[in-house]
């Protein structure tokens, strides 16, 4: 019989708080069954493996950084909405250091949710995009470089890879600044 108060949705939630401690390479399901003190047989009631416990950890991070980013851009046009979302972006990847890794995994096919909810952050992009008048195939270009340029600073940003004496703040600001000064001059379908 399963413990009382454990459900799939406790397992990855507590799933997602250690991998926050420990880093999303550290998670394995022996430490989430200690961590909920229970033995690790016991967490197969709950999730098939590590794989499935990846890929819904994948899913709830997903969920969590596609709602801030929505919440973000709410009201918001061009490049105020831009760099609220940036900066929410950047944001959950600090506050989430072991659950945000976890949202550059491809949503599994059969997982509406994590495909909703994957669907949903990059709708808000194209939504940011399309007040630039960036829209159609040249838009997947753009969707493309806003997630590299914010996604590779904020990985390098946690890596302690950002040496040189200039403010790390300021230096996202202006990589934001040429996103938007990119995006203005965008190539537009032909």
């Amino acid at each position: 019989m399963p413990r009382a108060g454990l459900t799939p949705q406790t397992v990855v939630r507590a799933a997602a708080d250690l991998a926050d401690e420990v880093g999303l390479d550290r998670l394995t399901l022996a430490a989430v069954a200690a961590r909920l003190g229970v033995a690790l047989p016991s967490l197969y009631k709950h999730v098939r493996g590590a794989d499935a416990l990846h890929q819904q950890l994948s899913a709830l991070a997903t969920a969590e950084i596609a709602d801030e980013m929505t919440t973000a851009a709410t009201g918001r046009a061009g490049v105020d909405a831009l760099r609220s979302v940036a900066a929410t972006y950047r944001a959950y990847a600090r506050r989430h250091p072991g659950r945000y890794p976890a949202t550059q995994r491809a949503p599994d096919p059969a997982d509406a949710a994590h495909r909703a909810a994957g669907e949903r952050a990059v709708t808000v992009v194209y939504a940011i995009l399309r007040g630039y008048g960036v829209t159609g195939e040249p838009a997947v270009d753009a969707v493309r470089s806003f997630r590299a340029a914010v996604h590779g600073f904020v990985m390098l940003e946690a890596a302690g890879g950002f040496g040189l004496p200039r403010d790390v703040d300021r230096s996202f600001d202006r990589m934001v600044d040429g996103l938007d000064a990119a995006y203005r001059s965008w190539p537009r379908e032909n």
